[in-house]
């Protein structure tokens, strides 16, 4: 199952209704049992999906009437995270173990099938120019990046793991950000990507927790609640920020114009 959504204009997010903006911008029951389900975004025609393998191996699908060709990845490069307990995910004929946050990048052309009995993989798509080799991404070998303070509420480790070096990509970037025990803005003061969008999705919420996510433009704010496992899609003219009610991580990914992780336009917190 695929839904799609189509680009919006900041104008229209300005004056939108809660139910509004959820139906644009919020990706919600990504993660079913024995499932592997996607949105596709015609925002930088990124996919975004969730995979369950549960008792079964699945398969990442062609989604042809949305992509428009034989299989996934014919045109696109693919990025997974495991979001949930130890599982594998197979890249033509070769498997891959993947423990709770561990990353891993398929270059364009690749037949890609996920397993694990408790695992859930979350991945993103984005067209590709070009081929890059896969590559996998142990979340405890990546170095951390600190950011932020305890002052500030804002302290958090930036995981990267694809932002356009080290790892050759066309496109696609991404990474995990996961916020300190005490903290709860991730992303904060906020900026924009004007040639890239981004998504994110927040992970490793307890149930009751929930994380307000703010968007829209400058001096035109919004918000959106989510729970553990929604994802939100963030346009190049969109802010994205957000603060949690308990500890929680998310993962990001970019794509568009470039792969320059350092492209952004920082906003001031007295233009908000």
């Amino acid at each position: 199952m695929i839904q799609v959504r189509y680009s919006t204009s900041p104008s229209s997010a300005e004056t939108a209704t809660t139910a509004d903006l959820r139906e644009s911008f919020l990706v919600a029951d990504l993660f079913e049992s024995g499932e592997v389900r996607g949105t596709y975004t015609h925002d930088d025609r990124m996919v975004i999906g969730g995979a369950v393998p549960d008792t079964t191996e699945v398969a990442l699908p062609a989604w042809s009437d949305v992509l428009g060709t034989e299989s996934h990845l014919e045109g696109r490069e693919l990025g997974i995270i495991n979001v949930g307990a130890a599982g594998h995910v197979v890249v033509d004929d070769e498997k891959y173990e993947l423990e709770h946050l561990d990353g891993l990048f398929v270059g364009r052309g690749s037949e890609v099938s996920f397993g694990g009995a408790d695992a859930a993989f979350y991945f993103v798509s984005a067209p590709a120019h070009a081929t890059y080799p896969t590559q996998a991404l142990s979340h405890s070998e990546i170095e951390p990046v600190p950011l932020g303070t305890a002052e500030a509420a804002n302290e958090r480790n930036l995981f990267r793991y694809a932002w356009g070096q080290e790892l050759k990509t066309s496109v696609l970037q991404f990474g995990v950000t996961v916020i300190a025990s005490g903290s709860v803005w991730n992303t904060f003061p906020p900026h924009l990507h004007d040639r890239r969008t981004e998504i994110y999705c927040y992970v490793d919420l307890d149930e009751q927790d929930r994380v307000f996510h703010f968007m829209g433009q400058p001096g035109a704010t919004r918000h959106l609640v989510l729970r553990n496992r929604e994802a939100v899609i963030s346009p190049p003219w969109s802010v994205h920020a957000g603060a949690g009610t308990g500890s929680y991580a998310f993962i990001w990914a970019m794509a568009g114009e470039n792969n320059v992780y350092t492209d952004l336009s920082p906003v001031a917190l007295e233009d908000l």
